[in-house]
């Protein structure tokens, strides 16, 4: 989380290497909408049944799935940048043989190496865009999920329109995107850090030992299942050409991408964690429903697949939410072993609704796809107690950001004066100022390091280590020790929104009696406030207490009622 001061900057201004993985992250996110709208023409030109055709989902999520196995491994041994170039180069390779080959059965093994060259890709994307970002992590995360809004909603549109060139076109089409990616990720992406410690290829699986992430990575695996059953198969009764299916299929992109990145955090802060699944995957359900029993109307099927994308972009934000609040082992596993069963639902999904159909009818796929989403409520309820010790019980139901003691406390029982900060440049300058307040009003201080979990669609990055969070506290208290200043330490460590932080630092300055808090002033610019809400506007509606802003060179600036005369009164 980037710290609550510095002066706003655009999300958009980052260096080439943050742009270039921007870039690959837009064509990736086109894969799977941009074969929906040839699906029918697939199945017409190469004589295939809508089952044969639907096995290029098939093969393409479950090699995924099993890679996302091994890809943690793989990436801790040669580094996150040759991890995405491994990743983009594949992805290129089988996409330009998928368009190359004359049968259904080669489409379906190219891409089955397309999902190797995904799974690589998406395991690091997030965390080299995060390592490559300069002035703190908020914009490039902006950037990520503008990246993401791009090529859900464009990548049906571009495939509707190459697609209704010829069928080859839209393979083709990502084979030369990603070709370019490729090579401005190799010319501008620097090399990375690799991790100390290696990563066990059995690392994943052994952690779905943990009721918790085996609780929610069944649930994900549920949804996956009617998720893709309704993406492998509601092409064909719409009866619709590949132009017209892309523009379904981009209104519903739309509004994955709107609700995944503005609504879901909000629902999430009003209601909870598991009550908005709950909701969610009952509307999801009855969504499938209806499409199963409209399968004959084209219409109703049109309807329901673009509603359905409001349901499907909360969900896939709070279900991977929910993985990092209950996984009690390190983020990169714990998305491993998520990664990998939700995308083997997805994966044999497609196959089975295949010998369905063929067997029986269209409409029972989508009646076994509904209850596949009312079958993932009783199996979150199973582990809702678990979901609930991660989160708050003071009924806004949202996760709980943990605090860790770094240094002595200071011998003092006055009340402290508490400043918030993060990962910024700026940060030491803010202390400092907070520092002269605490001198004014007799205070010690209390600097609260804010470290954030970044949860962006379906993936999860640490935007620091744990040790890299310490060293910045233990950074500020040895400057301050010197100075003469009496001062401990906390880091407050979520998943979640920065509204969140801002609540559970509201919540925490109370329980310490607290005289002030102080803030600096966000680097973060309005569209990254809207998007997943104002640590300070929190902060301060939540607060019992006086919060200031602080500025190195101003005097600082309350923002509640009390000024700062009848603050440094009441300490005299």
């Amino acid at each position: 989380m980037s710290a609550p001061h510095g002066k706003a900057a655009s999300p958009f201004r980052q260096p080439k290497a943050v742009w270039a993985v921007a870039f690959a992250c837009v064509i990736s996110f086109m894969g799977i909408g941009l074969v929906d709208p040839i699906l029918p023409a697939l199945a017409e030109n190469l004589d295939a049944t809508p089952s044969q055709v639907s096995l290029l989902f098939s093969s393409y999520l479950i090699v995924t799935a099993v890679a996302m196995l091994f890809v943690g491994w793989v990436s801790s041994r040669i580094g996150a940048k040759r991890t995405l170039v491994t990743g983009l180069a594949v992805i290129v390779v089988f996409a330009a043989l998928a368009g190359a080959t004359d049968s259904i059965n080669g489409i379906v093994g190219f891409r089955a190496g397309w999902g190797l060259g995904n799974a690589l890709f998406i395991a690091t994307s997030l965390a080299v865009i995060v390592a490559s970002a300069s002035g703190g992590f908020s914009g490039a995360i902006i950037l990520y999920e503008t990246a993401l809004g791009l090529g859900i909603a464009v990548g049906p549109l571009l495939g509707g329109e190459l697609g209704g060139i010829s069928w080859r076109g839209p393979f083709f089409g990502v084979a030369a995107l990603m070709a370019v990616a490729l090579i401005a990720t190799l010319a501008f992406v620097p090399d990375l850090p690799r991790p100390k410690k290696v990563t066990s290829p059995l690392a994943p699986l052994k952690a779905l030992r943990h009721r918790g992430l085996l609780t929610m990575g069944i649930m994900a695996l549920l949804y996956n299942w009617g998720f893709f059953t309704m993406l492998g198969y509601a092409p064909y009764p719409m009866e619709l050409d590949a132009h017209e299916l892309g523009l379904v299929f981009t209104a519903w992109g739309l509004l994955v991408a709107a609700f995944s990145v503005f609504f879901a955090p909000r629902l999430q802060a009003r209601w909870g964690t598991a009550p908005v699944l709950y909701a969610n995957l009952l509307g999801l359900g009855i969504v499938m429903a209806v499409i199963a029993a409209g399968v004959a109307d084209p219409t109703t099927v049109i309807v329901a697949v673009v509603v359905s994308g409001a349901f499907i972009g909360i969900n896939n934000t709070l279900t991977t939410q929910a993985v990092m609040l209950v996984s009690p082992v390190e983020r990169p596993v714990a998305s491993s072993a998520y990664g990998f069963l939700r995308f083997i639902g997805g994966g044999l999904a497609p196959y089975v609704a295949g010998k369905l159909a063929d067997a029986t009818d269209l409409s029972v796929p989508f009646y076994l796809g509904a209850a596949a989403f009312l079958l993932a409520i009783p199996v979150l309820a199973s582990g809702h107690r678990l979901l609930r010790q991660a989160e708050t019980d003071t009924g806004e139901g949202e996760p709980v950001p943990t605090l860790t003691p770094v240094g002595t406390p200071a011998p003092t029982d006055a009340p402290p004066v508490v400043v918030a900060v993060g990962a910024h440049p700026e940060a030491a300058a803010v202390v400092d100022a907070a520092a002269r307040l605490a001198r004014d009003t007799g205070s010690p201080l209390e600097v609260v390091h804010v470290r954030q979990t970044a949860v962006v669609e379906e993936q999860a990055a640490d935007t620091e280590t744990e040790a890299e969070a310490k060293a910045a506290v233990t950074a500020h208290l040895d400057r301050l020790g010197g100075l003469g200043v009496a001062a401990t330490g906390q880091i407050l460590t979520g998943v979640g929104d920065h509204a969140a932080a801002g609540r559970a630092l509201a919540r925490h300055a109370a329980e310490a009696g607290a005289r002030t808090v102080a803030v600096g002033r966000s680097p973060r610019g309005p569209l990254a406030q809207f998007a997943d809400g104002s640590f300070t506007s929190a902060l301060t509606h939540a607060a019992t207490c006086t919060v200031v802003l602080v500025d190195p060179d101003e005097e600082p600036r309350p923002l509640t009622t009390r000024s700062l005369t009848e603050l440094r009164a009441e300490a005299r």
